[in-house]
């Protein structure tokens, strides 16, 4: 059968509709590619407090709500007060704060795992985005708050597998230049030149805007290496350290070291003096998965599980006295990172 010609006004009609329906695809597709390579078209204002009204301890709350508890560094071990915590507004997986920035790494719904990091000010609001495939694990700023940093795992899930894989990421907030995996870093172990397949980064932990340390791992070993990110190389300084911590003050790193095979309690925290090389296990006897935060020159905030399955307590070891226990901190709490209020 034959349909008989529409007429001008129907044409019309269905060229206006077609427009229109074309113009909803176009600004769909250019949101969905927006959110798909992280740029962030402004900047977002974050709902709650800001780090200069409620300097202290920040920490991600059971519930991924990331909250700031007064500190008090008196007494052994420190005190945080959780009852006077406060909402920032924020849910993290990972939160991390130093000089003028934070970031903040959380899972990105989808079906791939994803992890969307923004990028925050002192105010908290959020002035960059980037969305990268992995699952959030460590987050770390340098103390300006130029440079950021994260691991996110690509497979596995544990350090303690020999099955998992992880990407770690290095952000320079001032000129926005991005390295989504900093294993193109050029790598000298123990003094040659290295290449290998298998070689994997992660816990980065900044002493200023271009240098860092970080944990390598390769032919089934771990390396402490100094990073330089002007020049693009990394250096191995010693063997079986892993997550770095480097202290305010600059002078000792803390890391965990494996002190048994299997994944049965195979760490313990350690302190390594950046001067000397020497190494000095701390009173934490119970091994510690994570990456150790200086709440001060003398005191290191950690998470250990918690009383119910999947959960954590930040708990708190003075450094350099052999006499002082562990203190629980926090109960329901991980990524401890102390908060100064701006001078």
């Amino acid at each position: 059968m034959t349909l008989p010609p529409l007429s001008l006004r129907a044409r019309i009609t269905a060229l206006t509709a077609a427009t229109a329906v074309l113009a909803t695809v176009a600004v769909g597709y250019t949101v969905a590619a927006a959110d798909g390579d992280g740029r962030s078209p402004e900047s977002v204002a974050a709902p709650g407090l800001t780090l200069d009204e409620a300097p202290g301890l920040y920490h991600a709350a059971r519930n991924g709500d990331v909250r700031s508890a007064p500190y008090s560094s008196s007494g052994t071990g420190g005190a945080a007060d959780d009852a006077r915590s406060r909402n920032t507004g924020l849910s993290c997986d990972r939160f991390y704060a130093s000089g003028r920035s934070a970031v903040c790494i959380a899972s990105h719904p989808g079906i791939s795992q994803k992890t969307k990091v923004s990028v925050l000010d002192r105010k908290l609001n959020t002035r960059k985005t980037v969305v990268v495939g992995g699952i959030p694990n460590r987050a770390r700023v340098s103390p300006s708050g130029r440079m950021l940093a994260w691991t996110l795992f690509v497979s596995g899930d544990s350090y303690a597998s020999s099955s998992f894989s992880t990407r770690t990421g290095i952000l320079d907030t001032r000129t926005g230049y991005l390295v989504k995996n900093v294993e193109t870093l050029q790598l000298y172990l123990e003094g040659r030149r290295y290449h290998a397949p298998d070689v994997n980064y992660w816990g980065v932990t900044f002493a200023d805007d271009n240098r860092f340390y970080a944990t390598v791992a390769t032919k089934g070993k771990t390396y402490l290496v100094e990073g330089d990110i002007r020049t693009w190389k990394a250096r191995t300084l010693r063997r079986n350290a892993e997550c770095p911590s480097l202290s305010p003050d600059g002078t000792r790193i803390a890391f965990k070291k494996r002190v048994r095979e299997g994944a049965q309690n195979p760490w313990r925290l350690h302190v390594l003096d950046v001067k000397t090389m020497r190494e000095t296990p701390v009173t934490e006897t119970r091994s510690v998965d994570d990456q150790a935060a200086w709440l001060d020159d003398s005191t290191l905030a950690y998470a250990l599980p918690g009383r119910a399955k999947g959960t954590s307590d930040i708990w708190t070891v003075p450094v350099g006295t052999s006499a002082a226990e562990p203190r629980l901190l926090l109960r329901d709490a991980s990524s401890p990172s102390m908060v100064a209020a701006s001078s």
